[in-house]
């Protein structure tokens, strides 16, 4: 099992990564690679690591609607909230049943199975969706109507409808009737009791995500049961595990509901202790989506498609342009939406794949009729709809989208931090050498060392190369030595490698021939259109 774990780890990066150079999605690769590495390629993945396939995609989908959890914007959700409501249904529902009328006319399914059918090729992939969304809201895009934000929520709770009817017609089928509910004289059947599931799953579910945020924070804030960010990390994401663990052995809420709900009451409860959690669970996403997705392609049937991949095809087709297509016009009716945003719906709302791969299989294991066509179709939306979404988010979101303000208290914001510290060879440039690594060491950035000569001295420019490496041994640095005023020098050299924040040093008192004295600093503060940070000499 080692094997097939390094063969996971190190081929689905690499596969990502030359994916990426050939600008496709990484997780086109990484699920290519899964392919070539699973059953239906070279047989190199252990079966006991295929065998634990669903319980690792079960972690990797926590880790991912946790994240999704800690990026929802309360004020975007209340401005959003019927739309993202009606995405969680409308859109969902519309495509199973028409998916279910295509299989009726074209397999010759009969009503049960065909929308069984609907209800997994329904299903929207928060493995695909989640990291997109989360990726829109960090650079910007539809963050001024709360879009990502409304997806995001309605993906969540359509995957719940959707298994929950998806459970109904598999008892049904499989049994030939399924239970009710007897109170008294009164008899429910499951079509009858499904709304009270419904309610119960996404209300037990919110509820239990709050609890368990009221948790994490009086364990991990209040009390500092923990020591540093990453010890917070493993608290929040084996309590949220246990969550879904639990709503498996217990099916009366939605566990990935509850984790999602969790993130998002925790950013209200904390919202330091949400920061902590975003960075770490952003650090976890980075194994997670490649076990995630190297293990979605070794477990994609390739063998079944058969005959089945021109009907099958229609049918997706059918399900997501006419079905989607007027549940996204229900779900929007009435809103602020332009045309376009609409529109962005069909890229950024279609994705499927984890909920796919992991019931795909279910009606053929359990011999239902038809079983071996739903397999092929499930297997032929994720080939299809997975790498299609991840591309087509990214690439139509700046063309139908409105670029907003970003949030950084609600995403992550990727930077990469670039530091100006300004030198001279007096005694003070240790003290600004000394803050910039500090500074550069929590933010993993890279710092220039400009030194302004005015007269050469290449002994004192090389005693200041040799503290310089000797204090910036382990980051990221480069030395720059030119001529010049010592303010206009600073302020052009900033400009010119975009650098984040000026370093300078002051040391009032000192003679007038000192090159940054405290007239020096001063005229950087009152010229630099970036931050500036004047280190002193006590």
């Amino acid at each position: 099992m080692l094997e097939s774990i390094i063969l996971i780890l190190l081929g689905g990066f690499a596969a990502g990564q030359i994916a990426g150079r050939l600008k496709a999605p990484a997780l086109v690769g990484m699920v290519l690679a899964g392919i070539a590495l699973g059953p239906q390629g070279q047989n190199l993945i252990s079966p006991g690591v295929i065998d634990s396939a669903n319980g690792l995609r079960t972690i990797a989908v926590m880790v991912i609607l946790m994240k999704a959890g800690l990026g929802l914007d309360r004020d975007k959700l209340a401005q959003q909230g019927s739309v993202a409501l009606r995405l969680g249904f409308l859109p969902a529902a519309c495509e199973a049943v028409v998916v279910a009328l295509a299989a009726i006319g074209l397999l010759g399914f009969d009503p049960a199975t065909g929308l069984l059918l609907g209800c997994i090729v329904g299903a929207e992939s928060p493995a695909v969706i989640v990291p997109a969304m989360l990726r829109l809201k960090s650079l910007g895009w539809g963050v001024v109507k709360g879009i990502p934000d409304a997806i995001l929520t309605g993906s969540a709770l359509s995957d719940v409808l959707l298994l929950l009817v998806f459970s109904l017609l598999l008892a049904f089928l499989s049994q030939g009737a399924a239970g009710g509910l007897v109170l008294g004289s009164w008899t429910l059947a499951p079509w009858q009791l499904l709304p009270f599931q419904i309610v119960l799953q996404i209300g037990l579910g919110i509820v239990l995500g709050w609890l368990l945020a009221r948790l994490l924070v009086m364990l991990l804030a209040r009390q500092s049961w923990t020591q540093n960010a990453g010890q917070d990390t493993l608290v929040a994401a084996s309590l949220a595990l246990l969550l879904v663990v639990l709503a498996e052995a217990v099916p009366v809420f939605s566990g990935y509901l509850a984790v999602m709900a969790t993130g998002f009451f925790l950013i209200e409860l904390n919202a330091p202790l949400a920061r902590r959690l975003r960075g770490g669970f952003d650090s976890l996403w980075v194994v997670a989506q490649i076990v995630l997705f190297v293990l979605l392609g070794a477990s994609i049937p390739l063998a079944v498609l058969g005959n089945t991949i021109a009907v099958g095809l229609l049918i997706l087709a059918l399900g997501t342009l006419l079905g989607r297509g007027l549940g996204w016009y229900l779900a929007t009716l009435g809103s602020n939406w332009t045309w376009k945003e609409r529109l962005f719906l069909l890229p950024g709302n279609s994705a499927k794949a984890t909920v796919q791969a992991a019931i795909g299989a279910i009606p053929l294991a359990q011999g239902i009729a038809g079983g071996e066509e739903i397999l092929a179709i499930a297997a032929l939306s994720i080939l299809v709809t997975a790498p299609l979404g991840a591309w087509a988010i990214p690439t139509f979101a700046p063309r139908l989208l409105e670029r907003g303000e970003v949030d950084p208290t609600k995403v992550t914001v990727a930077q990469h931090i670039v530091l100006l510290a300004a030198v001279d060879t007096s005694a003070v440039a240790a003290r600004v050498l000394t803050k910039a690594a500090d500074l550069a060491r929590r933010s993993d950035g890279e710092v220039i060392v400009l030194h302004v000569v005015q007269v050469e001295d290449a002994d004192a420019i090389e005693s200041l190369r040799t503290l310089a490496k000797t204090l910036l041994a382990d980051i990221r640095h480069q030395i720059v030595v030119q001529p010049g005023v010592v303010p206009e020098a600073i302020v052009a050299v900033a400009q010119a490698h975009k650098v984040t924040e000026i370093v300078v040093g002051k040391h009032s008192g000192t003679p007038l021939g000192n090159l940054l004295l405290g007239s020096v600093s001063r005229s950087v503060l009152e010229t630099s259109p970036l931050p500036v940070l004047v280190v002193g000499d006590v």
